[in-house]
């Protein structure tokens, strides 16, 4: 088996109107990057007749999937090594995120191409119907066949997260994860979602490291007492692990970290500066940082870019073969989205998303979509549609 072409779609699908943050906050640049940055969808094929696709993060430049796509042409799914997927690496093609073009969300650059996250999927998709297998199987086999979720808001204004919150708990959901900011009316938010939903009903809050001191972070904490908090992540900047000590140690709200790589794991866990993880990255990474999760008794999310229809299938299957992810993932792409791009949507069942029985990835490509809201113009200023074969 080979790959003979690869086909690559930008596209840009906007976040539907009732999710966005409320027209009393402010719009900051975190908010524009959630909904306003383009995705490629791929189609990689192999001289079989097999089809794997892929879905890159926001923001990733033409040029990384461009050289990417290059390196794989004429190689064999197989035979590749998904944990150690060697891809073409340039300071010139680094994600926008991983460079720290968000404003409050400083990340630093990682030394590897940011179209892997695609083309792992794509590749993953390929050998799973290859052998007749979901992608699960592949990542050490499924502990679960569904994975709990919570939903998702912007900043929002008490009145509009609160019904926000009722309306996600009409749906199945058990809790909300919302985006905030230090001089944000954090307790009559939170009360909000008390008074809508009831006790039982998880609030958690990520101020995406804008609470900027250990004493503001506290500060908010003790005004949140009784408020069904389930935790706070990233409260504030990470570059000084001892100030998440002190502050976990003081703190009754369970501390969240929201990484990556699995060295700033280590040193968090190494540290004790979180009671909980919050971990993206790409599938195989999610597994090494889950296993790592779970030896140190930590619970975890897989976090998410509010993605379409592949990345939220991709998450499903690591979810699945991750022990220590039991606790609300934000897997739901599908209900902020306009479209998700595939045929079915996941099928979701109270607070849980099921993970896709497959061969593969399990989800189908929905074509008439991805024409609807393809892009014309790549960033290059080139075309947005391309193939390499």
């Amino acid at each position: 088996m080979k790959i003979d072409r690869i086909e690559v779609f930008r596209v840009h699908v906007p976040m539907k109107a009732e999710t966005k943050s409320s027209a009393s906050v402010p719009a900051d640049s975190l908010a524009s990057f959630t909904s306003g940055l383009d995705k490629h969808i791929l189609k990689v094929h192999t001289d079989d007749g097999l089809v794997g696709l892929g879905e890159t993060w926001k923001g990733t430049p033409d040029a990384a999937v461009r050289v990417a796509a290059e390196r794989l042409l004429g190689q064999d799914p197989t035979r590749l090594s998904l944990l150690r997927l060697d891809l073409p690496y340039h300071p010139e093609v680094i994600n926008v995120r991983d460079v720290g073009a968000v404003e409050a969300v400083p990340v630093r650059s990682i030394e590897h191409n940011p179209s892997i996250h695609a083309f792992e999927v794509a590749l993953a998709d390929i050998v799973g119907q290859a052998f007749g297998v979901p992608i699960c199987q592949l990542l050490g086999g499924a502990v679960r066949d569904r994975v709990l979720v919570h939903y998702w808001s912007g900043r929002c204004s008490p009145e509009d997260l609160g019904q926000k919150a009722k309306d996600a708990q009409a749906r199945g959901f058990t809790g909300i994860k919302i985006k905030c900011s230090l001089d944000d009316p954090h307790v009559e938010r939170a009360q909000a979602v008390y008074d809508a939903c009831g006790p039982e009903f998880r609030l958690t809050m990520d101020p995406n490291m804008r609470f900027e001191t250990v004493e503001d972070t506290l500060r908010i904490a003790e005004s949140l007492a009784g408020l069904s908090i389930e935790v706070f992540e990233d409260p504030i900047p990470k570059d000084n692990l001892a100030d998440y000590v002190r502050i976990r140690e003081a703190m009754d709200i369970p501390l969240g970290l929201h990484l990556e790589h699995p060295e700033d794991v280590l040193a968090a866990i190494a540290a004790g500066a979180a009671d909980i993880f919050n971990l993206r990255g790409t599938m195989s990474g999610f597994i090494k940082t889950g296993y790592m999760a779970e030896i140190a008794g930590i619970r975890v999310w897989r976090g998410s870019g509010l993605d379409l229809g592949i990345l939220d299938a991709s998450y499903t299957h690591a979810c699945a073969a991750v022990t220590s992810c039991t606790l609300g993932s934000d897997i739901v792409g599908n209900f902020l989205r306009e479209d998700d791009l595939i045929v079915e949507p996941l099928v979701y069942e109270g607070s849980y998303v099921k993970v896709p029985e497959g061969p593969g990835l399990g989800v189908v490509l929905d074509e008439d979509a991805l024409v609807k809201y393809a892009v014309e113009t790549g960033d290059d200023g080139g075309p947005g549609a391309w193939v390499v074969e």
